[in-house]
């Protein structure tokens, strides 16, 4: 199984025939509900970010999939990582991740978690207020700073920017504040939010750290040689997005005001492992209820749907049943919680007990916020490709 070709890495209405069959010889085998990870499309993701920012170092922000061959398969495509927690320290530290390949960008951290990323031989930490810096005197000989600015999107999945980030002018203040303490400051870095589909907020963004940058030589300040630019490239789920060619245009070109010496950084999530994972969930029963046939899954939004709860999801669903004729339909999780439902008035063929249904795109923010709820174990995962690469390596 590990072996098998499929590419996942685009979704559409109709299932081809090698996904079909690989959909029902992965459940005979393995059972539903059932996740497939496609590490092919792990890689074709990386290379096309890659190739459309070609001067940056993608960082991957590991929160989205937090799964080993993930990191197996970016770390074999040269990668850097994006750590929050000590628990993903672990992860990358269990994959032989250089140290050196990874920052530090929680913004709030504890004690523990500073003395657990320096003792992996992570040095490289962000901080947004003055609290937040002082937690560093004591390991002021053995860190670089990124101090991050804040700048708001509502029109984002996610904006990080409200719970994160510093204004301009409190930057320049931290960043005069560490120089007092002997702390380095080594860049800024921003986060415009998730699945953000207009480019001119990388842009606007990049523009006012170019400011800072500016504003802190005149203030006598130490120059600064980084700038992060977070996450946040969109991708297509049911609602088409600009190709991610045309949508690093114009951030290039922001980035080329920079001065040369400054190396820029991004923290790459959803775009690299959303069309990686394909969920398979079956019917567990059903019922017609108000002129529609409700139908009961073995996961839901306590499963591997949670992002639709935390993530605003809106997967592409469909029913491996074919039939020309459909009817108004209601897809709900298996718990005992009447909120635990995953689509309304979907259009799906007649089911069965037993029929499955597909959600595609399902890479990025589904199976790492999934709970056990109700006792309802989690989906099984199943990885696909991993191998390829590595073969081809070793010839």
């Amino acid at each position: 199984m590990a072996n098998s070709v499929l590419d996942f890495t685009t979704y559409s209405s109709q299932l081809s025939a090698a996904q079909t069959a690989l959909i029902e010889s992965s459940v005979t085998q393995f059972g539903a509900p059932l996740l497939l990870i496609d590490c092919e499309s792990v890689r074709v993701q990386y290379r096309a970010l890659k190739q459309a920012l070609p001067n940056v170092t993608l960082h991957f922000a590991l929160k989205p999939l937090p799964h080993p061959a993930v990191v197996d398969t970016l770390l074999s495509e040269g990668s850097s990582f994006d750590l929050a927690t000590s628990g993903e320290i672990d992860l990358v530290a269990s994959r032989g991740v250089p140290a050196e390949r990874t920052i530090h960008t929680h913004p709030i951290k504890r004690d523990s978690d500073i003395r657990d990323a320096l003792k992996f031989g992570c040095s490289v930490f962000v901080v947004d207020n003055i609290n937040e810096l002082e937690k560093f005197i004591a390991y002021k000989d053995d860190v670089e700073l990124l101090v991050r600015l804040s700048f708001r999107n509502s029109e984002s999945f996610a904006d990080l920017s409200k719970k994160f980030g510093c204004s301009p002018e409190t930057a320049l203040q931290l960043i005069s504040k560490a120089r007092d303490l002997g702390i380095r400051i080594k860049g800024l870095s921003f986060h415009v939010g998730s699945q953000t589909t207009n480019p001119q907020k990388y842009v606007d963004a990049i523009i006012a750290c170019r400011q800072v940058m500016e504003d802190v030589i005149k203030a006598g300040l130490p120059a600064l040689s980084t700038l992060d630019i977070g996450g946040g490239f969109p991708v297509t789920y049911n609602h088409h997005v600009m190709p991610i060619n045309e949508f690093c245009k114009p951030i290039n070109d922001a980035l080329l005001t920079l001065p040369e010496t400054v190396h820029v950084l991004a923290e790459p999530g959803r775009f690299i492992v959303a069309a990686a994972m394909t969920s398979i969930s079956s019917v567990m029963g059903q019922a017609e209820r108000e002129g529609e046939t409700w139908y009961y899954l073995d996961d839901g939004i306590y499963g591997t749907y949670s992002g639709i709860i935390f993530d605003h999801g809106d997967y592409p669903i469909v029913a491996l049943k074919e039939s020309n004729e459909t009817f108004p339909s209601v897809l709900a999780g298996p718990t005992c919680d009447s909120i635990d439902v995953i689509a309304e008035q979907i259009m799906l063929p007649k089911l069965d007990n037993g029929d499955l249904i597909v959600g595609q795109m399902m890479g990025a923010y589904s199976s790492a916020t999934a709970t056990d709820f109700n006792f309802f174990k989690r989906a099984t995962m199943v990885v696909l490709n991993e191998e390829i690469e590595m073969q081809k390596v070793m010839g």
